[in-house]
């Protein structure tokens, strides 16, 4: 028996990639599952896989950057399999580009989609879980682009909104039974396709196995993983890692409070050499030198 027999998910974006991957290992440890994608075709596809290996699955198209979508899939959940047990908010798109030409319809369309339809998604499933009253489990996906990554200023900023609502969320739904933890997930998909480097090039990716992600992700919706909550893990590839939560690190401290003399004086050498490495790569800390405009006019490079 499947460590999640007699569960009932739903995974948004599970047409294909990363969403896919995890309908797959979350029907082979014995869930029953809602493939839920804006391509309906494959979604369908994805179902019919599953029930051809013996699983039980169904597909939506509901519109999850919506509330009235994320609880017509919610409210789908229940018909079909009687509950919900698990939500997997993992749909999302990429815009890239850089911040000087990002458009609103950039930013917003991917913040409606990741940030949206993680909120929507996850109020609806939790409501439907406290109204069942045997807890559930919420999975939100962020990502190491939240850290900072060239090129995508409105990705990394839902990221790192979705890793703050999942600590959120998971204090105030621990009351409830409802864990709440997110990935960070790492495999070859079409969102990888856009994967640019320090220097902002694109450059390809060696092909990592969506499925990789799977077991961790199950891990953490079976009764095993029932002491966990509030975390982001970085998983799929060869890794499996626990991000830290962020915190205040280096400070000082005056009595009184800090004139602009005392910071003139003070902080260079007691938290000015302490600055933060910038990104996803972590490179030292690159402008100790100042930061300057260019030298030639013509603006700035874009």
């Amino acid at each position: 028996m499947g460590s999640l027999e007699g569960k009932a998910a739903a995974v948004t974006g599970a047409g294909r990639g990363i969403g896919r991957a995890h309908v797959l290992q979350l029907a082979a440890a014995g869930a029953a599952v809602i493939v839920n994608d804006v391509d309906g075709d494959e979604a369908e596809r994805v179902a019919s896989e599953v029930r051809e290996r013996g699983g039980q699955a169904a597909a939506s198209t509901a519109d999850i950057a919506t509330q009235a979508g994320a609880e017509e899939l919610v409210r789908q959940c229940v018909t079909a399999f009687g509950k919900i047990d698990v939500l997997v908010a993992n749909a999302g798109i990429a815009r890239d580009k850089t911040f000087l030409k990002m458009t609103e319809e950039d930013f917003t369309a991917v913040w409606k989609v990741h940030v949206m339809g993680t909120f929507f998604t996850c109020q609806a499933a939790a409501k439907q879980m406290v109204e069942q009253g045997h807890g559930g489990v919420l999975l939100t996906t962020t990502s190491a682009a939240h850290f900072g990554n060239f090129g995508q200023t409105n990705y990394a900023a839902a990221k790192g909104a979705i890793a703050s609502m999942t600590y959120t969320m998971a204090m105030e739904l621990a009351r409830y039974g409802i864990r709440v933890n997110g990935i960070s997930p790492a495999g070859t998909t079409r969102l990888s396709a856009t994967f640019k480097g320090p220097d902002g090039k694109e450059r390809p990716m060696p092909f990592i196995d969506p499925e990789l992600n799977g077991p961790m992700l199950v891990y953490l919706a079976s009764d095993e993983g029932n002491y966990i909550s509030g975390q982001v893990f970085g998983t799929g590839a060869d890794r499996l890692t626990l991000l830290a939560q962020p915190q205040y690190a280096h400070g000082m401290v005056k009595p009184g409070g800090w004139t602009l003399d005392d910071i003139r004086k003070h902080f260079r050498s007691n938290l000015g050499n302490r600055l933060e490495p910038l990104g996803v790569q972590k490179r030292p800390y690159p402008w100790y030198d100042g930061i300057k405009p260019p030298a030639k006019e013509g603006g700035v490079g874009m």
